[in-house]
């Protein structure tokens, strides 16, 4: 039977040769008007299908969906969903879970709650559920039926006597609402309801106005049915549970027709309530005025609350607190009042709004409205964000208060201290003034002093009591600053305080000034006594004659001398002290005079007096002492020095070198100290020598004396320099020596012990110790290796040493050394075989143990008999097959190893042979034993599977049989014809997959099999093989009587077939496609666009379907008036309806869902903008200032880093912005949201933004604060550390007067040059004032403390310095002078040293030391410039000897000074030009160095080996090129620099001269030979990348034909026309691009001849390889012209069907016209009018034939050989029909015989006809 829709002449007389078309027609008829028996199979699917709409229908309220009623109730769930819908009550969870065992457990909850409902289920257990049992399924949705929806039902009736069941209840109730409604008879549940007049009369009894009952006929029961089920689902809302095909059968089914008609039972009876349908209309109307009148009070009652609230929190947010604590009581009073009077009644009001809008909506769920959701703004969560607004504002509001009046309550508390203190301060003040009023100081220094501690104690007094007023002030300022609102009083008060206060200063200032007179005039006095007693005593001492007798009498002397005239001068300043201090005493000026000025006057005369002689005294006795100690001294010095060369030649002449390198060493660094000594000591001694110069040039007496000790001294030391030099070269022989004896000792230690390692024959006793033996062993082949070097250095330190010492000792080593790399070698490979011996032992015995189990279960396995055992021991053999390979793979790596060691020096060969033996025998023993037992449990399991299969066979064969005999009744008219349909569809498969397995006979070959196996069962066998064999003969037998019957009525069922599952589709695709789920997140708008996506592709799939079911249906509805076929036109324009809907309803969906998922999207990307913006707004509102540098420098830093993030995100706040544009300007369903979003990220955006840089501004203003601050607090504590310097007042009691000195003038040195530091530090404060004004108060008081602090330190060092110099003026001279003299001689010594530096380095260091020696020149100027001050001011004290001698001194420090200028100046130019000519040096030997290092770049023979690598190559020569370039001026300026060379400038000799120039040659031709490398390997290059490029286009080129190849060689075929078409302009364009790509093959193989022509290296590779190309383009050329002339042939094939086809329609549209009844009046009107009308006829199909016929000639001329067959099918199928009907309607009109031989003759190439001899009335017969 075809599958596919057949054409409508199928249905006539084109297959009926042998009957009259009338009969045809009247017997299809007949056929069509039987319906089919019901059997069990399709009353179980109308059940299922039932109960699964009944239960979607309930299931419906919790938004939940059932598709497969067995399948979906397996696990439970949804079966507690329905019983949780149905009973109202809240069954146990359902257990989380997909197994068996959760499933069970669900069921067995749901069936819990049933027996708890006393609802008796038989026979019936949750695995039944579980498993899927159809039966018992359906049983238990019946029963829950039966509980919940039947059970209840009852029927009023006049007696009440008799109770009835809830069926018979049900049953008389449609009885009585049915009563009187003619053809309607309601007796049962099954029949009565065929014809669906019963279904129509009970919905006319309820709803009269839905339904037109006197139109229904009950002859058309389908219209009946579909009407009655329509109306109550579309105007009743009544789930439409059975469909016409499911009533209309002969034996409905019960239960399905019960359950629907109590879902009308139980609608209408909620209708009872309601008396008229007016009143309730009315009611609902009632309904909705009051709900109306709701929403406008919800409208107003909200609006009212929310004005309220903004109100109240403007007022709440107001900040304007009184300023008085009585004040903000009452505030805080009126507050609480609104809290407990104001604020109740609109919570309640906002209470009674939530109340009010629950009430409106219930009441609209109640009355089925639209349920009313307030516009936004107005919503309860907005009302309730305004509560939680105003409660925050509240509770701010409540905190300010609370925080004010804590605020007045202290500023009271405050007050009262202020008025209490300022009180206490008073008293005080007043006392205090009255106690310093008053002059009580004594007449003599004790009772000054007295008077004066107790001033001091007063001032301390008055002094501490300053913090108290100041307190007093503090508290005052703080109520100011506070805003006390009596502040006025307060500051009045204080200042009365303050005015108080500065009087009792000015009070105790003028008696301190009184009291210091008085002080001052005693201390004078008692001062001249002391001095005048002092000088008595001193004179004495001046005018002695001891000048000393050695030098350190001298020098006691002299220190004696000094502290005298220290004392002297320190004196001076006393005295003149003393006559400044009286002029204070007698000048007339002073207003308050202690005593008389003229008493005063005669003492300090008499003072100045006694202190001039005394001065002269002292010169006299210096001048003495002074020549004593400069002889005493230089005989000192020499005799020193002597005494020191004596020792170290003593030392140098002993011949000890070290017994070992250690005390070798010991030596060396001893001597090497020495040497150190030495010239550390030659600058002493050079100095004391010239000291004894001088004293014999000045003729002292001492002169004989001084040159003698010179000349020895001199001759000592030079010996000394000679024995130093000869010690120094034994030491180093003897560390060298020494050194190479101890590393050759080491090496030979370490052999002998390694040896010993690596000779041991211990190889492991398992493979734990195998393996930790082996990894030592690798660790000592590494140190063998790290030793190589080692002996290295040992021969070349050989080299240098004399061959007697070494002689012997390397080859030694050496040979030791290979004999150890030999064992250690020998040593890893025993250590290798034995780790692989034992881990083969390892894995054997493995193998053996799992072996050794799986025998044992095999061995004690028994093949059961039952089919479930069985499967069980065949799960676990399938996990055993796996297991099995792995273990074989294992012993396959067992054998592998053992094969090697076997290969090998192995000792345990007959052990691993045993071994490998053992378990490859035990491994095929194991594989036998597991295939036999495999064997003998897969024939079990086939015997047992046989029987099952023949037992299942035989039910389902002779069930198909009963399907197949139940249809006898129907196929006579089209209901039963739909009938059939669904009867046979799956037969049909069925059917055929049998036959093909009985036609192959697998059936018996297996059964033969089987019975060979098992002898013992092949009568069984065999027995159920011929059972099955009748089954099926019976089967084929029926089926073939039921073709046989059906005729052409099972092309009908096709098509019916077909508009069904098209219907079907169509009607789920809308409802999905209907769907008005909006997504609520991403995934979700994701996976419905997704899930449409595919809706769409699957309608674009059906559109060919649709397009055939159209034209077909069109065919067979045409010109037929039949009920059945008017009713299939209405099916067939409904369809067209539905599939219009269907594309519109689509874009509408798609519309919807695409909004909605651009709105999901922006929603996402929102949500992560805001919690960028979050956390931003976090940071910037917890961001604190810091109070040190380094944190306002880390906390920039922390804020750049987080502005870098901020930027970071900017790019995705701005993206979600105008993408939330772009949305909106697109019309989004959600544009309002949208809109509000984006301007709340932009805003917030751009606030943080704002505040970001806000704050950046005020951090780095933070930073440059505590920058100024650091700065003032680093000087701060510079000024106080110098100021504890500046006011050491030691130097009253010290001797050495003239370190002091230098060491104040150093101090003062450094305080100028830092005064800078005070400058800057003020600059930067004021620049930071001015830019930043509202830092001043802290910079303004930082700059007042510092200068404040400079000054005063300043003012200490000048005072300081004052008393030094005032102390002894003429001593700190000699002694400067004298210090000068020496650090000058010294520096002469230094400036003629001829060492100008080895190397770059060391004449770096010299001329370091040389930039200090510059730096301390200008130091000392500055002292020879103060020198010259105080010898200018001495001479203005003093005018005589002594100033000659002072200008001397002066003179000769200044002469001294001057000639070392030139010296310095000259040392340093020698300096430079040395360091010039080692710079060269270097760096021609870094130039040197460069080009070696870059020389193997350049000459790399390396090219790529693809395009990629060799223009990374080119690039990196490029780059080599480039810094060549680059490094090219470098090369010039060295040569340059070499010609500009002095030879005074190289200082080097002939030898050195010349290996320079070879240098320089060899960087000259180093650098000639790097260019040119370079230029050659770039040149190579450039060759090998065009060779690539060729190579890399070739592949492409390849790639690309090959694609294009294996597209020309498809065999897809079109199906019609259109499609061939299409295929031959898609070859044309391929061919369009084929011919294009000509232009790329011939620009290869130009470039390939470019390559052969300049014989590049690659030659022949490429053009082989273009040979290829060319090769591949000319074969897919030929490829395309075939495929060309297949698609053309293909396309005139398609041709050809469409004229067949359009041919065939046009002989169908042609019959109605030929088939009218006028036959004419007589025989002549016959043959007249009849005649020309055929011929004409004939004539114009035999015109059509002829093309046809013509165009199919020509098409199997030239189509291949394959399509032959087909064509000729074609010409002769055409031939025949157009032949056949053309005679037939000949026939129906009666002509002649003449006639027909006429119009046939007319037919070109027509065949032969056979001319009848009968009568001109040919019978149906012959024709």
């Amino acid at each position: 039977q075809p599958s596919h829709v057949g054409s409508v002449r199928g249905l006539k007389n084109p297959l009926l040769s042998g009957l009259h078309y009338e009969l045809a027609y009247d017997w299809f008829t007949l056929a069509v008007t039987h319906l089919p028996l019901c059997s069990p199979d399709e009353r179980e699917a109308v059940q299922k299908k039932t109960f699964t709409k009944w239960v979607n229908s309930h299931l419906g309220r919790v938004t939940c969906r059932i598709g497969d009623l067995y399948t979906d109730l397996r696990d439970g769930r949804m079966l507690i969903r329905l019983l949780e819908v149905l009973s109202g009550e809240q069954l146990p969870k359902p257990t989380k879970g997909r197994m068996r065992i959760h499933c069970l457990e669900n069921v067995d909850k749901a069936l819990q709650f049933l027996k708890e409902q006393k609802v008796h289920l038989e026979n019936m257990g949750s695995h039944d559920i579980v498993d899927g049992n159809h039966r018992l399924t359906l049983g238990l949705i019946w029963t829950i039926i039966l509980r919940f929806q039947i059970q209840d039902i009852s029927v009023e009736t006049e007696d009440n006597k008799e109770k009835k069941s809830a069926k018979e209840a049900l049953l008389l109730w449609c009885q009585m609402k049915t009563a009187g409604y003619p053809n309607v008879n309601v007796h049962n549940f099954t029949t009565s309801w065929r014809d669906g007049l019963a279904f129509n009369a009970i919905v006319h009894k309820h709803r009269p106005d839905v339904i037109e009952f006197d139109s229904l006929k009950r002859s058309n029961a389908h219209y009946n049915l579909q009407n009655a089920f329509n109306t109550a689902e579309n105007k009743l809302g009544l789930t439409k549970l059975l469909d016409p095909e499911d009533v209309n059968v002969d034996q409905p089914d019960e239960k399905s027709i019960i359950t629907y008609v109590a879902t009308y039972y139980h609608y209408f009876s909620k209708m009872k309530a309601l008396a008229v349908e007016g009143k309730r209309v009315g009611k609902v109307l009632d309904y909705a005025i009051e709900a109306d009148q709701l929403v406008g009070n919800y409208e107003s009652l909200a609006s009212e609350l929310l004005q309220w609230i903004e109100q109240t929190i403007l007022t709440l947010n107001d900040r304007q607190l009184a300023n008085s604590l009585s004040a903000v009581q009452n505030q805080l009073q009126a507050f609480n009042t609104y809290r407990t009077v104001e604020k109740p009644p609109k919570f309640t009001e906002k209470g009674n709004l939530e109340v009010l809008l629950f009430t409106i909506q219930s009441k609209m769920r109640a009355n089925n409205q639209k349920v009313y959701m307030p516009r936004e703004g107005k919503l309860i969560s907005d009302i309730n964000k305004a509560w939680e607004r105003l409660e925050k504002a509240e509770h701010e509001r409540e905190l300010a208060l609370r925080n004010e009046l804590i605020r007045q309550e202290k500023l009271e508390m405050l007050a009262a201290r202020f008025d209490r203190k300022a009180a206490m301060r008073e008293t005080w003040l007043s006392e205090n003034q009255r106690l310093v009023s008053q002059d009580n100081f004594g007449v003599d220094l004790g009772a000054v002093d007295a008077a004066t501690r107790k001033h001091e104690a007063i001032e301390t007094d008055i002094g501490a009591y300053g913090e108290r007023v100041a307190a007093v002030e503090a508290v005052a300022r703080e109520l100011e600053v506070e805003n006390y609102h009596d502040v006025r009083r307060v500051l009045a008060r204080r200042d009365n305080v303050l005015r108080l206060w500065e009087y009792l200063k000015e009070l105790l200032a003028a008696r301190r000034e009184r009291l210091n007179a008085h002080r001052d005039l005693q201390r004078l006095l008692q001062e001249m006594r002391s001095i005048m007693d002092w000088m008595g005593e001193m004179k004495g001492r001046l005018q002695s004659q001891d000048s000393g007798k050695h030098l350190h009498d001298v020098e006691d002397l002299l220190q004696t001398h000094n502290l005298v005239e220290a004392d002297i001068s320190a004196q001076a300043e006393g005295v003149r002290g003393v006559q400044g201090a009286a002029q204070r005493f007698t000048s007339d000026q002073q207003v308050y005079k202690p005593c008389e000025p003229a008493l005063v006057g005669e003492k300090v005369s008499l003072l100045g007096r006694a202190y001039e002689e005394l001065g002269q005294l002292a010169g006299e006795r210096r001048g003495r002492l002074a020549d004593s100690r400069r002889l005493w001294q230089f005989l000192w010095e020499l005799g020193e020095e002597a005494a020191w060369i004596r020792e170290q030649e003593q030392i140098l002449a002993g011949g000890d070198c070290g017994r070992d390198l250690t005390s070798a060493l010991h030596l060396l660094s001893k001597h090497e100290a020495f040497r150190d000594e030495m010239a550390a000591r030659y600058g002493p001694l050079g100095n004391s020598i010239a000291a004894g110069q001088t004293l014999v040039e000045e003729g002292h007496i001492g002169a004989p004396e001084c040159t003698e000790r010179i000349r020895d001294v001199r001759a000592q030391w030079a010996h000394l320099e000679e024995t130093s030099q000869l010690r120094e070269q034994q030491l180093k022989e003897a560390v060298a020596l020494h050194q190479f004896q101890t590393d050759a000792n080491d090496m030979e230690a370490w052999i002998l012990e390694t040896l010993r390692q690596v000779s041991s024959q211990e190889v492991g006793h398992d493979e734990f110790s195998t393996q930790t033996l082996a990894r030592k062993q690798r660790e000592v082949e590494e140190e063998i290796q790290s030793h190589r070097t080692l002996i290295d250095s040992l021969h070349e330190q050989a080299l240098s040493l004399p061959p007697v010492h070494v002689e012997g000792r390397l080859p030694a080593i050496e040979q030791r050394y290979h004999e150890l790399e030999a064992l250690s070698a020998s040593r890893r490979q025993a250590l290798e075989g034995a780790l692989a011996l034992y881990r083969m032992y390892s894995e054997a015995g493995a193998c053996q143990l799992w072996v050794g189990e799986k025998e044992q279960w095999l061995d004690g396995m028994q093949i059961p008999t039952k089919l479930e055992d069985l499967e069980v021991v065949q799960q676990r053999f399938e996990t055993l097959e796996p297991e099995m390979n792995n273990l074989g793979t294992r012993i396959s790596d067992v054998n592998q190893v053992a094969q090697q060691l076997l290969g090998s020096d192995n000792r345990s060969k007959e052990q691993i042979h045993q071994t490998q033996d053992q378990l490859n025998n035990r491994w095929k023993e194991f594989q036998r034993l597991a295939d036999q037992r495999k064997q003998a449990l897969e024939s079990a399991l086939n015997i047992q599977n046989y029987h099952l299969e023949c037992n299942e066979i035989q039910s389902w064969m002779r069930e198909k049989t009963k399907v197949i005999e139940s249809t006898e009744s129907l196929g006579n008219d089209l209901a039963g014809v739909m009938a059939l349909q669904r009867k046979l569809t799956g037969m049909e498969r069925d059917l055929e997959a049998i036959q093909v397995r009985q036609g192959q006979g697998d059936g018996s070959k297996e059964a033969d099999k089987l019975a060979e196996e098992h002898p013992d069962q092949a009568e069984e066998i065999h027995a159920h093989l011929g059972e099955i064999q009748e089954v099926w003969q019976e089967l084929n037998a029926t089926m073939k009587r039921r073709e046989e019957s059906l005729g052409e009525a099972s092309k009908l069922q096709g098509f019916l077939r077909d508009l069904d599952d098209f219907q079907s589709w169509l009607s789920r695709t809308q409802t999905a496609v209907a769907s008005e789920d909006i997504p609520t997140s991403l995934p979700e708008a994701e996976c419905l666009l997704t899930q449409h996506e595919s809706i769409k592709n699957e309608v674009d799939n059906y559109k060919e379907d649709y397009e055939k079911m159209r034209a077909v249906g069109d065919e067979v509805t045409q010109g037929q008036t039949d009920a059945q076929y008017m009713f299939l036109a209405q099916r067939l324009q409904a369809l067209d309806t539905g599939w219009h809907e269907l594309r519109r309803m689509w874009e509408n969906r798609h519309s919807l869902l695409a909004q909605a998922f651009d709105f999901q999207s922006f929603l996402r990307d929102v949500k992560q903008a805001e919690g960028f913006l979050n956390s931003q707004e976090y940071v910037l509102s917890h961001t604190e200032m810091p109070s040190s540098l380094q944190g306002a420098e880390e906390a920039i830093k922390k804020h750049e880093d987080f502005l870098t993030t901020m930027e970071a995100s900017e790019e995705k706040i701005t993206g979600v912005v105008e993408a939330g544009r772009r949305l909106v300007n697109d019309l989004n369903a959600n544009s309002d949201k949208i809109q509000e979003k984006a301007n709340s990220i932009q805003e917030r955006h751009q606030k943080n933004r704002e505040a970001a840089n806000e704050l950046l501004s005020k951090l780095k203003d933070n930073r440059e604060l505590q920058h100024f601050l650091q700065d003032g607090q680093e000087l701060t504590l510079w000024i106080n550390e110098k100021m504890l310097t500046a006011q050491d007042m030691s130097y009253d009691e010290a001797r050495n007067l003239h370190s002091k000195w230098q060491k104040h003038q150093a101090f003062m040195a450094e305080l100028a040059s830092n005064k800078d530091w005070l400058d800057k530090i003020d600059k930067e404060g004021q620049a930071l004032v001015t830019e930043k004004p509202e830092l001043q108060p802290v910079v303004q008081q930082t700059l007042e403390g510092l200068q404040s602090q400079w000054e005063e330190l300043e003012n200490t060092t000048r005072t300081k310095a004052q008393c030094l110099f005032d102390a002894n003026r003429a001593e700190l001279f000699t002694q400067s002078c004298s210090a000068l003299d020496v650090w000058l001689k010294n520096l002469s010594g230094q400036l003629q040293s001829d060492d100008f530096g080895k190397d770059l380095t060391s004449v770096n260091i010299l001329l370091k030391k040389h930039q200090m020696l510059e730096h301390q020149m200008e130091v000392r100027e500055k002292e020879v410039q103060s020198l010259q001050s105080q010898a200018l001011a001495l001479s203005q004290e003093d005018a005589g000897g002594a100033v000659v001698e002072v200008d001397g001194q002066q003179r000769r420090v200044t002469d001294s000074f001057s000639q070392l200028q030139d010296p310095l100046n000259q040392r340093r130019q020698q300096l430079l030009a040395s360091k010039e000519a080692h710079q060269f040096n270097r760096d021609l030997e870094d130039e040197i160095l460069w080009v070696k290092e870059r020389m193997p770049l350049a000459t790399s023979t390396d090219h790529g080996k693809d395009l990629s690598s060799v223009q990374l190559l080119i690039k990196k020569n490029q780059t080599l090129q480039k810094e060549i370039q680059g490094h090219q001026p470098r090369i010039d300026d060295i040569q340059t620099h070499r010609r500009g060379m002095s030879p005074g400038q190289e200082e080097v000799d002939g030898e050195r001269q010349s290996a320079l120039e070879g240098r320089l040659a060899e960087l000259r031709d180093s650098w000639a030979q790097l260019i040119a490398e370079t230029d050659e390997r770039h040149a190579r290059l450039v060759e090998a990348n065009r060779a690539q490029q060729f190579y890399t286009d070739a592949a492409e080129a390849e790639a690309w034909m090959g694609e294009q190849e294996l597209h020309m060689m498809s065999e897809e075929k079109a199906k019609d026309e259109q499609s061939a078409l299409v295929m031959v302009k898609k070859h044309q364009t391929l061919e369009q691009a084929l011919e294009d790509y000509a232009q790329t093959i011939h620009q290869l193989a130009n470039s390939s001849r470019t390559m052969m022509t300049s014989e590049h290296p690659e030659s022949e590779r490429i053009n082989l390889r273009q040979a290829q190309v060319d090769k591949l383009y000319a074969g897919l050329k030929d490829l395309a012209e075939e495929r060309r002339g297949r698609l053309q042939e293909r396309l005139r094939l398609t041709q050809l069907k469409r004229e067949v086809d359009d041919l065939e329609q046009w002989i169908a549209e042609r019959e109605v016209v030929a088939g009218s009844h006028e036959l004419g009046q007589d025989y002549e009107h016959v043959t007249v009018s009849g005649f020309p009308f055929t011929s004409s006829y004939f004539q114009l199909l035999s015109n059509t034939h002829t093309h046809t016929l013509s165009n199919t000639h020509t098409l199997s001329n030239t189509h291949t050989l394959s399509n032959t067959h087909t064509l000729t099918e074609i010409r002769s199928t055409l031939l025949k029909g157009v032949l056949l009907v053309s005679a037939c309607y000949l026939y129906k009109r009666h002509l002649s015989t003449e006639a027909i031989n006429q119009s046939i003759n007319q037919i070109p190439n027509s065949p032969p006809w056979p001319r009848p001899k009968s009568s001109p009335r040919m019978s149906g017969t012959r024709l």
